[in-house]
């Protein structure tokens, strides 16, 4: 069991499988992003992947999900779908659904029925000012084609103030129906994101905005859940909120997190790595790195809360952007 100095059970690995990705959104990998810093970064093999992985799973942990970057755009990653699913873990994915149609299949040979689309707005010309490519319709179709295929959808949607906060009712009309799940994601601090406060949509501004319309009722959240869950009545989808600026959930964190160069992070927002592919190259049992790196773990915001600045400042002085995390 991999357990912090707070009592955390930590039993929930995020995989990102590249930091490469066909979109150029603007709050994750911004044109201006510093580029070469990992670009000749070790990769870690599809065989690496799981050995890794395996490591994980004998110490607890019963989730994995696959990230990026864009992990569709992996030429091995079928492989990689297929050597994960062989571990006794709930498995799942994160993309921008525009290679989705190439692995549905995939996706249903390894028992994987969860997927998160990345989505920011309902509007063509909008959803291309903030991606920079025109794949807008392709996306659309996949989510049609993982809904009729019953995979439970949650659409990832990134609230800017003034950039799509206007189409938080539209996101909610969808889920009308629709048996999609949207989670409106409060806007957060990245290299090279440009992020202020002026530009966070807080997850109370969300609320009231839905609240002008529809009445919602609240659903019982798990301790883990990063997002707070609510459905309006007779609607067949539902929505969240993940409130990392304005109301942090960390006290029942259990993530962890792999970059696809493997480096271990403990929190998304964590300063400090723990570089566990050099040491299994090297014949070196990982577990014990492992271990540390979940008791070292802060108790808030990777340390960052301690300036009492969180939410009000960009604190965010990592080298890696959200590209290279995995989100």
């Amino acid at each position: 069991m991999l357990k912090d100095k707070f009592n955390r059970v930590h039993d929930y690995l995020r995989i990102s499988v590249t930091d490469k990705c066909n979109l150029r959104c603007t709050y994750c990998s911004p044109d201006d992003l510093p580029k070469g810093a990992f670009a000749n970064a070790p990769r870690m093999t599809a065989d690496e992947i799981e050995r890794i992985a395996s490591v994980f799973v004998k110490s607890g942990v019963k989730k994995i999900r696959i990230t990026g970057g864009e992990p569709l755009v992996r030429r091995d990653l079928k492989e990689i779908i297929q050597r994960l699913s062989k571990f006794p873990v709930e498995l799942a994915i994160t993309t921008n659904g525009v290679f989705v149609n190439e692995f549905v299949e995939t996706f249903k040979e390894a028992g994987l029925r969860s997927v998160n689309v990345s989505l920011d707005s309902l509007q063509k010309e909008k959803y291309f000012s903030i991606t920079k490519r025109d794949q807008f319709n392709r996306v659309m179709e996949n989510i049609n084609l993982l809904l009729t295929n019953n995979f439970h959808v949650k659409v990832n949607v990134v609230v800017m103030k003034d950039v799509n906060d206007n189409e938080i009712l539209n996101f909610i009309e969808w889920t009308k129906d629709f048996p999609i799940h949207v989670r409106f994601i409060e806007y957060m601090p990245f290299s090279g994101n440009e992020w202020s406060s002026e530009k966070v949509f807080s997850h109370e501004e969300i609320l009231n905005v839905i609240a002008a319309k529809y009445e919602f009722v609240k659903l019982q959240n798990e301790t883990n859940d990063t997002a707070k869950k609510f459905f309006v009545p007779q609607h067949q989808g539902t929505f969240a909120i993940i409130s990392t600026m304005s109301e942090p959930f960390c006290s029942g964190c259990n993530r962890m997190r792999l970059t696809s160069d493997g480096k271990m992070y403990n929190c998304l927002f964590a300063e400090k790595e723990t570089d566990l592919l050099s040491n299994l190259r090297l014949g070196n049992d990982i577990e014990p790195l492992i271990q540390k790196c979940v008791l070292e773990k802060s108790e808030m915001l990777g340390g960052n809360n301690e300036n009492k600045n969180w939410g009000k400042e960009n604190t965010e002085t990592r080298e890696r952007s959200m590209i290279n995390l995995g989100g």
